[in-house]
């Protein structure tokens, strides 16, 4: 166990993203049950232990998409929030059902960028969380592809899990991902990539490694990733990128095992996630 690790299994309120590259078939799109109920037993162990637990699920379009027998990944903004409308429910149905398994009650909020930038709905989505979550509920989050605009989506659920961890005060968000973690380059086209394990403090010269993935399912590459640990670790939580191939990986980052990318949360406290929302570029 790294030192830098030590105190993870001690993280109370933790916030999990999974992309939809993590939660489909390579092949067919189709959901991967069988990852599905594995990450579902975890999550509950994880709220059985007394934790906090968010998840933060992407998938709606792909399973949409999958659903309505399309093969190309939609690129027209309509076609994208019809596959959201019919893939998030049937997404949350299958949620419910392994949940159901487990005596786990989750929930849905579905959120866009404008929850979070008027005051009255940000202050509503924080205390609809924090009611969930002492309730014992595990909530479960997309942004509400359905409704949203150029101008009001986060755009990726990256972003969108950074931004729920600071607004409950988490202590910790893991991104799982279809790469083991950050490096120097894109590994899949460069095999010198070198991998880095743990990141202190993120400056420009780590935000130029930033790349694109090359999967066809999800929006976030790379560069989302720095963006989200830039709001996770000022707002206080550190951030973990690991591959999610395999969804065990979570035990292994909550026994503090040295897998995937930890990100070093260091407490801005000036730190305002409203003027971040209003004032920075997502990638």
């Amino acid at each position: 166990m790294s030192l830098n690790r030590t105190a993870i299994k001690d993280k109370k309120r933790i916030v999990i993203k999974i992309g939809s590259s993590s939660l489909t078939h390579e092949t067919t799109n189709s959901l991967n049950l069988s990852k599905m109920e594995k990450l579902i037993r975890i999550l509950t162990d994880l709220r059985n232990q007394g934790k906090d637990v968010i998840l933060v699920s992407s998938g709606a379009i792909a399973v949409g998409r999958e659903t309505l027998g399309l093969k190309e990944k939609p690129s027209d903004k309509i076609v994208k929030q019809a596959c959201a409308a019919v893939g998030q429910a049937r997404l949350m149905m299958v949620y419910q059902k392994l949940f159901a398994e487990y005596n786990q009650v989750p929930a849905q909020i579905l959120m866009t960028k404008y929850t979070m930038i008027n005051d009255i709905s940000r202050k509503n989505a924080r205390n609809t969380f924090e009611e969930l979550l002492n309730m014992g509920v595990i909530p479960i989050v997309n942004e509400n592809d359905t409704v949203s605009t150029d101008e009001l989506e986060f755009g990726d659920n990256d972003t969108l899990s950074a931004i729920v961890a600071a607004l409950v005060h988490a202590d910790m968000l893991i991104l799982l991902s279809d790469i083991d973690g950050l490096y120097t380059d894109d590994p899949h086209k460069n095999k010198e990539a070198v991998f880095i394990d743990y990141v202190e403090v993120i400056d420009e010269k780590l935000c130029e490694m930033g790349k694109d993935s090359s999967s066809s399912v999800g929006t976030g590459g790379m560069a989302t990733k720095i963006s989200a640990a830039k709001i996770a670790t000022d707002s206080g939580a550190d951030m973990i990128i690991a591959n999610g191939e395999d969804v065990y990986i979570i035990n292994e980052i909550m026994e503090g095992k040295n897998v995937g990318t930890l990100f070093k949360a260091h407490k801005d406290e000036n730190f305002v996630l409203l003027d971040y929302i209003r004032t920075k570029q997502y990638p």
